[in-house]
């Protein structure tokens, strides 16, 4: 492809993160009204919760290694179709077992790590961070889009009508999959390629760990879990452009790290509301650098032909971090109170901080 036209299909990728990411939490505004009519109390609700975590902690590998065989328009594909099934469902769930089972079809829904390939792929690789960073405002964006809109639909028209519009807005994703997005993103794509990967499985657990024997994978990846652990997942990108033009991706991770670390002590000590207003700054800006910095790392780390399958690991972590952070932070808050959070992120940050600054941060080795 010519730059005009990556740059075309990598704004195009932009739309459709932010509208995925628009009714992913237009139906975070949809499933708390659906499951107290339901009944659920608050126990119940976790286990919902949790369970979406599991299954999406299963597919994104998957979904991951999906994308490099396939190619970036089957596998968006795929994420919007699942995504119609996953509102239509929810729009159908009148009792406590179809709340359950509507969950099921987000083992598949994965467009934002699809995006993410796509934007990795037709991107060069000293402007991948940027463009990435762009497509974490573009989650930013339908995050607070899809909080208003869901709302303002669940109250005035109640719950299966918002899951309906979620479900045609999908389809709306959909079409722009077809419509705009090439077969194939990678570089290196040619005929004899595309053959051999496609007599690859899907399933084939050695080539998604493989990927953890590329120089720096392993060491990047286990950073981005234990650091991300005692956090959430906060992401927009408005100054990662700028920020990596003048100092390097390893000194970022080291920068993110060690504010995150800073927060952690801070939330501790807070006692007040506007203590925390003046905590979110800080903590938005480390985990927007975190999170961008740490997939832009990875997918320069391993082949072209890969950059789907880590991305798909990428995702997995945040949904190890829903699956189990729940249960831990519970555990934390009735023994220990909130500054235990707090306490627990400066101290782990702090030690991964000095991990990095011991062993030089990231080095950007050569791939094998």
């Amino acid at each position: 492809m010519d730059p005009a036209a990556k740059q075309k299909v990598i704004f195009i990728s932009y739309i459709i993160a932010a509208l995925d990411i628009t009714w992913l939490f237009l139906q975070f505004s949809i499933t708390p009204y659906l499951a107290r009519r339901l009944g659920f109390d608050t126990i119940w609700f976790g286990y919902l919760q949790t369970t979406l975590g599991v299954i999406q902690l299963l597919g994104g590998p998957i979904y991951g290694r999906f994308a490099d065989v396939f190619g970036a328009r089957t596998a968006l594909s795929l994420s919007c179709s699942a995504s119609v099934v996953y509102f239509l469902l929810l729009a159908m769930a009148d009792s406590t077992f179809m709340l359950f089972v509507h969950k099921l079809p987000a083992v598949f829904m994965h467009a934002m790590p699809g995006a993410q390939m796509v934007v990795a792929d037709l991107s060069e690789k000293e402007k991948r961070a940027e463009a990435l960073g762009k497509l974490g405002l573009c989650f930013g964006i339908g995050m607070i889009a899809g909080s208003s809109l869901g709302g303002t639909l669940t109250t005035h028209f109640g719950e299966k009508f918002a899951a309906m519009f979620a479900a045609t807005g999908s389809c709306v994703s959909l079409f722009l999959v077809f419509k705009f997005i090439p077969k194939h993103t990678k570089a290196q794509t040619t005929a004899e390629s595309e053959n051999k990967a496609s007599s690859k499985s899907v399933f084939n657990l050695g080539e998604i760990t493989r990927l953890m024997k590329y120089p720096g994978v392993a060491k990047t990846f286990i950073v981005k879990i234990i650091s991300g652990l005692p956090s959430g997942h906060i992401i927009q990108g408005a100054v990662i452009g700028r920020l990596t033009s003048r100092f390097s991706e390893s000194s970022l991770l080291l920068l993110s790290v060690g504010i995150t670390s800073l927060v952690g002590l801070a939330q501790a000590m807070m006692t007040t509301v506007f203590h925390l207003c003046l905590i979110i700054i800080p903590m938005m800006f480390s985990l927007s650098i975190f999170n961008i910095i740490t997939d832009s790392m990875l997918t320069k780390s391993v082949s072209p032909s890969d950059t789907g399958t880590m991305l798909g690991l990428c995702a997995s972590v945040q949904s190890l971090l829903r699956t189990v952070g729940p249960t831990i932070g519970g555990f934390l808050y009735e023994g220990y109170g909130v500054p235990s959070f707090g306490f627990i992120q400066c101290v782990i940050n702090a030690g991964v901080f000095c991990i990095l600054l011991a062993t030089g941060g990231h080095s950007q080795t050569q791939k094998p």
